[in-house]
């Protein structure tokens, strides 16, 4: 009887080392980083960015500002051009993606995936399905909770620069790679961004 009771003490202890192991849930690690961000009541979701979009491996190549209106993933307008519309562009989920939109939307499914290094800081994952696809892995820096990088398809977007507008926080520099190379193919800057409580007038939904 002495035994069985070990045993069981045993199976108990290991349950409970088991459940204090486990990966966090993926809610309150979204909570976490809504709230490194500012709050989910700040998070942007219609906006105007004036960037430079470099699409080369030299990082110095000068290229013009464009501006954009952007109400991820819906739409996503240069000049009067809606991209989404139009073209189906995939990059509008990038957008959503570091706006948070993706993780608040209560159609997305959510998992925490394993931690990586990145910058030489641990980092913590999240992947994004049902809303977008193929699934989105996102990771966070562990200490101050804010988006590091997206691995999507066949790129990895790696977000720096961090500044704040109306009080959120928001990356203001991205670099895309290839993964199959690990070489660069775009460098991205938000220059100016601007949060707008509606449509500016000659756009269409």
């Amino acid at each position: 009887m002495r035994f069985v009771r070990v045993l069981a003490l045993g199976f108990t202890v290991l349950l409970a080392s088991s459940a204090n192991s486990a990966d966090p849930d993926p809610q309150e690690v979204v909570a976490q980083v809504v709230q490194a961000v500012g709050g989910e009541d700040k998070l942007l979701k219609l906006f105007r960015t004036r960037e430079t979009v470099n699409v080369s491996t030299d990082p110095n190549k000068q290229v013009a500002a464009r501006v954009s209106v952007a109400e991820p993933p819906n739409h996503w307008w240069l000049g009067k051009r809606d991209r989404v519309k139009a073209d189906k562009e995939p990059a509008t989920f990038l957008v959503w993606a570091w706006t948070l939109g993706a993780l608040t939307d209560p159609n997305s499914k959510l998992d925490v995936i394993s931690e990586i290094t990145e910058a030489d800081k641990p980092a913590i994952g999240l992947r994004v399905s049902g809303t977008i696809d193929p699934p989105m892995d996102l990771y966070f820096d562990k200490a101050e909770m804010l988006l590091v990088r997206i691995d999507w398809r066949t790129d990895i977007h790696r977000f720096s620069d961090w500044k704040e507008h109306d009080g959120v926080k928001y990356p203001a520099k991205c670099v895309g790679y290839k993964k199959n190379t690990g070489k660069p193919w775009y460098f991205s800057e938000i220059l100016e961004l601007e949060r707008l409580k509606e449509l500016p007038q000659g756009l269409e939904r």
